[in-house]
């Protein structure tokens, strides 16, 4: 099963685009995303480690969507800013992780390192430590440095029954490149835009950085990749993270649709957002967009 979707959900610069400018009282986003994708990429708990009851709450809030699936970002206590880790997080990250599984809720684990981070004994012995402080998780791995794309690499990703996350990134200095990796049942692609001038810039901001929006012909080689991906796994993440001002949910449906071979539908926010888009997302008619299966 393919599943599409994106990075967060709570973006101030969405309202009016993604979200209606205009909303009924109790208006929840996560609920209202869930209408057009069926997994989501928690991103928040990548910068705290957030109360169980909030992942709990995540599930409920899903509950009529029965294939949706969550993948969660694991704390940058573990993988960027190791000397902040306090003893407890290991314990607390998992509590917030549980709720999910237990609600047939949890896709994967996302653990994302930064592109500083290479391929050196003392990084891959990071790397396995985390593996098996969170082991019998869904676990997925995104690497940023083209130095890590080994064969011997994925053979130690195998090996532990870790995913290899593919990457679309802007292709500045040693940026890994456009991959299709397999390295366990679970297949993962991320999407960063291609915003070469601003990926590094010292000064640019976090919507800087995720400010970019996809063409067409960028995302079609894309959908043949993920197609072959799918077909080695039992269920494929497909995230976008070019998030601001609603870019991530055009790529996400675009990609979509691709995949369906059809037009999809779209928050008419973001359809008038964004005229010059294809018509490949559309205002909404049905209640949901369907699930992607291989054949």
């Amino acid at each position: 099963m393919i599943r599409v979707g994106v990075a967060g959900w709570s973006y101030p610069d969405w309202e009016g685009i993604v979200y209606p400018a205009s909303k009924a009282v109790g208006f929840d986003r996560l609920s209202y995303l869930a209408r057009y994708f069926d997994t989501l990429e928690i991103n928040t708990s990548f910068y705290r480690i957030p109360d169980p009851a909030r992942a709990a709450s995540w599930a409920q809030r899903v509950r009529d969507r029965s294939g949706f699936r969550f993948t969660v970002k694991l704390y940058q206590g573990f993988t960027h800013r190791r000397q902040e880790l306090r003893p407890g997080d290991e314990a607390a990250f998992r509590a917030v992780l549980d709720p999910l599984r237990e609600a047939d809720r949890l896709g994967a684990v996302l653990i994302q390192f930064p592109y500083s981070f290479h391929p050196a004994p003392r990084n891959r012995e990071v790397m396995e430590a985390i593996f098996e402080t969170f082991r019998g998780y869904p676990l997925v791995v995104e690497v940023r440095h083209q130095a890590w794309a080994k064969e011997e690499f994925f053979r130690f990703l195998r090996s532990r029954e870790v995913a290899f996350c593919n990457l679309d990134q802007p292709g500045v200095a040693h940026s890994l490149g456009p991959t299709e990796a397999v390295t366990s049942r679970v297949g993962y692609v991320r999407f960063h835009g291609r915003n070469a001038r601003d990926w590094f810039r010292r000064e640019a901001g976090t919507s800087e950085r995720y400010d970019y929006l996809y063409a067409e012909e960028e995302l079609a080689p894309w959908a043949d990749r993920i197609r072959r991906v799918a077909e080695q796994t039992a269920d494929t993440f497909i995230i976008a993270n070019n998030h601001f001002r609603g870019k991530a949910p055009l790529a996400a449906l675009t990609l979509l649709s691709m995949l369906l071979d059809r037009r999809v539908a779209a928050p008419p926010d973001l359809v008038a957002a964004y005229p010059e888009v294809s018509p490949r997302v559309v205002p909404p008619t049905l209640p949901s967009q369907g699930r992607l299966f291989r054949d």
